[in-house]
């Protein structure tokens, strides 16, 4: 069954009443956007995470988590990631052996050919949304709607978040974060909002970030020494990085799947990746496989929970290590 994701944001029950549910399209922010909402209201049930290739492999792994249920254990909620058409079969196969388990599935593009889709839609007890790219009238919705109390919020506001974003709703989500962390009073200030987005600062980290995934172990020790991070965005570096490896998964994919090389892919690519950031982008496909992108996005999800389960721990410290990491991922075979 079809279900417009608009609609699903005002209303999340089908996403609670269907056992199986399929998100697909380009528009990432809009699907971490959901899996919140999935964990929100789903606050005492476990989550477990599986990429398909994996399950692929070993198909027993999704089996085994639907049918080992025991008066034990607690209901499971199962997020699925960088699935195609190719994991359809399982997913037929398990369907009728689901019992209080959830599973939602996570996919990029798929065109009206793709099976899964078509088998998702034309279900009457499976749910799918597609997440498709947002525009500019959607953007300012969502800073409207989200600053809806803050006096200021200013067409200059607006459009600075705007071109500081580049319709990204992950990166529009941070920067009102930020706004709201800086603003307690609900007051905007024009002139210091170009401080608090901080432009310069998040270039320093973006180059960090870069390098990490470049594998250059010499240059983000120097990085690491002389980039400046601030306490109340460790999540947005957090998101950063997030970004920039799904981003790298899925042109791995595009280039297994279509046999092009990656510089036939980058034109088609949406949203459209920023001419200045073409050359690193290249470097560092050639530095990841699937394998290491999954060990990856493993390393990220723990950090993502220490960020914001453990209070007492150094949070600059985890995205440190977390850039060390990556760098060594980089450079294994």
């Amino acid at each position: 069954m079809i279900y417009k994701s608009y609609i699903i944001e005002q209303d999340f029950s089908p996403l609670l009443k269907n056992k199986i549910f399929l998100f697909y399209g380009e528009n990432e922010g809009l699907k971490k956007e959901f899996k919140e909402i999935i964990k929100k209201n789903n606050p005492k049930l476990d989550i477990l995470r599986h990429y398909q290739d994996e399950i692929i492999k070993n198909k027993n792994i999704l089996i085994d988590e639907v049918l080992n249920d025991s008066l034990f254990e607690k209901n499971k909620i199962i997020f699925i990631e960088q699935a195609n058409d190719k994991i359809l079969n399982i997913i037929e196969e398990i369907i009728e052996k689901i019992d209080n388990e959830k599973i939602y599935i996570f996919s990029g593009t798929l065109d009206k050919r793709s099976k899964i889709r078509s088998y998702f839609e034309k279900s009457n007890h499976l749910g799918i949304t597609a997440c498709y790219p947002d525009n500019e009238i959607s953007i300012r919705k969502i800073i409207e709607k989200r600053l809806k109390d803050y006096n200021g919020l200013s067409p200059q506001v607006m459009n600075l978040i705007l071109q500081n974003t580049n319709l990204d709703r992950n990166k529009v989500n941070n920067e009102i974060d930020k706004i709201q962390s800086c603003f307690k009073d609900k007051k905007i200030d024009l002139s210091k909002i170009e401080s608090i987005l901080n432009i310069s600062e998040n270039e320093d980290f973006n180059r960090l970030k870069d390098e990490a995934l470049n594998g250059n172990k010499v240059t983000i020790n120097k990085l690491l020494a002389d980039t400046v991070f601030e306490m109340e965005n460790n999540v947005y570096y957090l998101n950063l990085i997030n970004q920039r490896i799904n981003k790298l998964y899925e042109i791995e994919n595009l280039k297994t799947d279509k046999k092009l090389s990656i510089e036939l892919i980058m034109p088609s690519l949406k949203p459209p990746i920023f001419w200045k950031d073409k050359p690193m982008i290249v470097s560092q496909s050639k530095k990841w496989n699937k394998n290491k992108l999954q060990k990856a996005l493993i390393k990220t999800f723990d950090v993502e929970i220490n960020l914001k389960s453990n209070s007492s721990i150094r949070k600059d410290l985890l995205i440190k290590n977390l850039i060390v990491d990556l760098c060594n991922v980089a450079n294994c075979p």
